[in-house]
């Protein structure tokens, strides 16, 4: 094992930025909150739940759904009927906010995680979110469809029925926009494919936790949190929507563990917040854009969260008190079968 990182920078080179690396500060004596995510009993059904099968919403009901289902967010963040901005000039510009906001619930059953999926269901998962991003990104008005799961009280999830959001919208969001410039300068500066070199170092270090047929997840060499994951295409790919229905099967099952294996570290439900990163829907040739999904959860310890204060928020770079190779080997010891599976 080699020894901890300390008082080093690592750029990050799908974002183009520099990481604070300070391993030697992760065992820093700690008074200030601690928040344990409990293992709470949560009931398959819950009346008063918008996302239950049956149950009323702000705007209808859902049906008596038995799989994934979908729906338009009743309180999305874009819409068609967006009107013109009032207000604006050459220096405070404005513009509408077109689109729309979707909600995908992953199981009728209010208790589970993506961790308690079948095999079908992780599949049914991952073809809906192709075929939502393929349906919206023929949109004029969506450039760009950001799929996002939020689990967990400490990442600000509203409701616990396992679900994630679908974002689509005029905006292609600020993180995509980097990794568009990123994967097109690297392929002009080497003629190789951003994703696909990032692949190659990961694949053949020491920080790999899981991997099958077609998708790696590491905690790669630049992780901007202790436990940060990025789940990367062995072929390349640019979107959800370039993914054959073998490689949709295998990419649901990939999430499945590596949700399993941040549950089995502490033998407690870790929060996350976990993003599809694929490029703009916006008629442009993003050929070298590097697909990827990653996970960021924000407990550094068991109790104890990644604060996001001055360096973070003030100083707008990110520091990471752990060493990537010593946290991918934690996840990568436990097991890839779920501690409450039978």
């Amino acid at each position: 094992m080699p020894p901890p990182v300390v008082w080093q920078q690592r750029w990050h080179p799908f974002r183009e930025e520099w990481v604070l690396f300070t391993s030697h500060r992760g065992g820093r004596p700690w008074i200030g909150d601690t928040h344990k995510p409990a293992e709470q009993a949560v009931p398959s059904y819950d009346p008063t739940c918008a996302l239950c099968p049956g149950n009323a919403r702000l705007k209808g009901a859902n049906p008596r759904y038995t799989g994934v289902f979908g729906f338009t967010n009743d309180l999305p963040c874009f819409s068609t009927d967006a009107p013109p901005p009032e207000t604006g000039d050459d220096f405070y510009r404005t513009r509408p906010a077109t689109g729309t906001a979707e909600v995908i619930c992953y199981s009728p059953d209010h208790a589970k995680t993506f961790v308690d999926l079948t095999d079908d269901e992780c599949r049914a998962v991952v073809d809906l979110w192709a075929a939502r991003t393929v349906a919206l990104g023929a949109r004029p008005d969506v450039d760009h469809v950001l799929i996002f799961e939020n689990k967990g009280s400490l990442v600000g999830t509203s409701n616990p029925h396992p679900h994630c959001q679908v974002y689509a919208g005029n905006l292609v969001y600020g993180f995509t926009a980097r990794e568009v410039e990123s994967g097109r300068r690297h392929f002009e500066r080497t003629g190789r494919l951003l994703g696909q070199d990032v692949l190659a170092r990961e694949a053949a270090g020491p920080r790999v936790i899981a991997e099958n047929a077609d998708w790696l997840a590491c905690v790669p060499w630049f992780a901007r949190y202790a436990y940060e994951v990025l789940v990367l295409p062995k072929r390349a790919v640019s979107s959800l929507a370039d993914l054959t229905p073998p490689e949709r099967a295998s990419l649901g099952l990939m999430v499945r563990e590596v949700a399993t294996r941040y549950d089995n570290l502490w033998r407690l439900p870790m929060p996350y917040v976990m993003a599809v990163h694929q490029a703009p829907s916006d008629g442009k040739d993003h050929s070298s854009y590097p697909f990827h999904l990653e996970f960021h959860p924000p407990l550094r310890k068991p109790d104890t969260m990644k604060y996001l204060a001055g360096p973070e928020i003030g100083g707008g770079s990110m520091t990471n008190e752990s060493d990537p190779e010593a946290k991918a080997a934690e996840l990568r010891a436990v097991s890839s079968v779920h501690y409450r599976r039978p």
